[in-house]
């Protein structure tokens, strides 16, 4: 299979799945989303982590909000600047803004994390597969950030309905794996 059937099957499958996971209903995708926050916090790598990058739901992907008022955590979230994220300090109580793809991110005043300081990345997918590997939304931003050196050894958890999780992602070179994946219904073993 060449780079451009690649290409296009990746664009096929991210566009059924967000139209699969944008025609669930609210009340399925809000219980969804709460096992999930469930899930996560009886996770070791969750409940030890002081500093963890996370995400605001955008296109009804799974809602983690729930876990965002526990102080016990430092919460980073990602504002998209040029080609590449910048992770900002936030707090329920600190302002947000629209960015350029239409996704909620913190106000750019907001204190940077550095990348030493975090402990735990929860990553949005469209999708991921049995080795790890995930289908965004084709912006390249979160590959581009975990192949990073400063990034590169941080435990990343990509968060998926179950439906999601496939058998095998189309997959480009530059494409980085994740190191675990949860789904409403658990951990999945990689």
């Amino acid at each position: 299979m060449d780079n451009i059937d690649r290409q296009l099957n990746k664009a096929e499958l991210r566009r059924n799945l967000l139209q699969t996971r944008q025609s669930m209903p609210v009340r399925e995708w809000r219980e969804k989303s709460d096992r999930i926050c469930s899930n996560l916090q009886t996770s070791v790598l969750f409940t030890q982590a002081k500093t963890i990058l996370a995400y605001f739901s955008f296109r009804q992907e799974p809602d983690l909000s729930l876990l965002f008022a526990d102080a016990k955590y430092h919460w980073g979230f990602p504002r998209c600047v040029d080609k590449s994220l910048h992770w900002h300090i936030w707090k329920p109580e600190n302002p947000v803004q629209i960015g350029a793809y239409g996704i909620t991110e913190p106000h750019p005043d907001t204190p940077k994390i550095e990348p030493a300081d975090v402990d735990l990345i929860l990553v949005p997918s469209v999708a991921c597969d049995h080795q790890g590997y995930r289908l965004g939304y084709g912006g390249g931003y979160y590959d581009r950030l975990l192949s990073s050196t400063d990034w590169v050894t941080k435990p990343t958890i990509g968060i998926i309905f179950d439906f999601a999780y496939l058998p095998q992602l189309p997959i480009q070179p530059w494409d980085k794996p994740l190191k675990n994946v949860l789904t409403e219904t658990g951990w999945v073993n990689l």
